[in-house]
């Protein structure tokens, strides 16, 4: 296997097909992954987390001409401020990060990386490897383990947060049936004080180009309404957002989803309808109908949604908050694996 590096996503868009087909056949196939939300995470280096001055490296294997594995990488000052190549996407705004590869590469693959990245005299100097966000069932956390030991390298491997999600059965009366009965009671005692009221209730998803910008606008502004996302939303990440929903619109699997109430948008969420799973990226709501639940009301329409659209998973993606776990989600967990020589 060699390995050739990329300092700039154009330099490999003619391999972007490749590329996204390895994503499609990786142990972690996600959107964060694809060709194109790299691309675009770069263009606001994470909406503003990381520096103009950070330095882009993809770092390709080929077996002769074969595309085998794609690193995504920049080199930028870590939060212990030493130089380190860190995934494109970290940290902040991409759920799920790792190396693409297919299964049966991916062992060959780091082994390989691992030597080009401390050998070649063209790299950038670098003191740590910081790769963040790996799912607890990718296999890249013990083979990463593996080489560091044969290495001597030092290794650490930090629990960083949950990633709830549902796995969902066939109907909706098996998955109110499968939540705590208290839980169940307050989802069905929330909607039936929507349906009683005067309100006219409506479940809008965006499907047309051409409202695309304002819609998500209209999403930023809701997000905006929760006081702690309010300083989140800076405009290079306000940015990021149009240009998330902008990609996934291109790519078929944007679900933009509004509650409205007489017209009027109550609550919203962004979500990636990816194959068969539906991963929830952020919610916000209009607080001038709190007392309807809007947020409330429009997860349990989304999960009613999502399997009868055969959605075989409901994923809360990254965070522990208590909303997901009383709709019946379970745990597992991202990572943070850092290796330095």
């Amino acid at each position: 296997m060699h390995f050739y590096t990329y300092k700039a996503f154009d330099a490999f868009s003619d391999q972007r097909s490749q590329w996204n087909a390895l994503v499609n056949d990786s142990p972690s196939n996600n959107p964060f992954l694809s060709f194109e939300y790299q691309q675009s995470w770069w263009q606001t280096r994470g909406g503003g987390e990381w520096p103009q001055s950070s330095q882009l490296l993809l770092v390709a294997g080929f077996d002769d001409e074969k595309l085998v594995g794609i690193a995504p990488l920049f080199l930028a000052n870590n939060h212990l401020d030493k130089p380190s190549l860190l995934f494109v996407g970290a940290v902040e705004v991409s759920d799920f990060l790792d190396f693409i590869a297919r299964p049966e590469d991916l062992p060959e693959f780091i082994q390989g990386l691992m030597d080009f990245l401390k050998s070649d005299p063209s790299l950038p100097n670098w003191d740590c490897l910081d790769f963040h966000n790996i799912l607890e069932e990718s296999p890249s956390l013990e083979i990463l383990k593996q080489q560091a030991d044969q290495r001597g390298w030092n290794h650490q491997q930090t629990l960083l947060q949950p990633a709830p999600y549902i796995p969902l059965p066939a109907d909706y009366d098996s998955y109110l049936a499968s939540i705590d009965k208290k839980q169940r009671h307050e989802i069905r005692r929330k909607l039936r004080n929507l349906t009683q009221s005067s309100h006219l209730e409506t479940l809008e998803i965006v499907e047309d180009l051409h409202l695309l910008a304002e819609e998500t606008q209209s999403f930023i502004n809701l997000m905006a309404q929760d006081p702690n996302k309010r300083d989140f939303l800076r405009a290079p990440m306000q940015q990021h957002l149009h240009n998330t929903a902008q990609v996934a619109f291109n790519a078929g699997w944007l679900q933009l989803a509004f509650l409205t109430l007489d017209g009027k948008k109550a609550a919203a969420n962004m979500a990636f309808k990816y194959h068969d799973r539906l991963l929830l990226y952020n919610s916000g709501w209009e607080w001038a109908f709190r007392d309807f639940s809007p947020g409330w009301v429009l997860l349990a329409r989304l999960i009613q949604w999502s399997i009868e659209n055969d959605v075989k998973e409901f994923d809360f993606m990254r965070g522990d908050e208590r909303y997901k776990y009383k709709f019946g989600a379970v745990d597992r967990h991202v990572f943070r694996v850092t290796l330095t020589p």
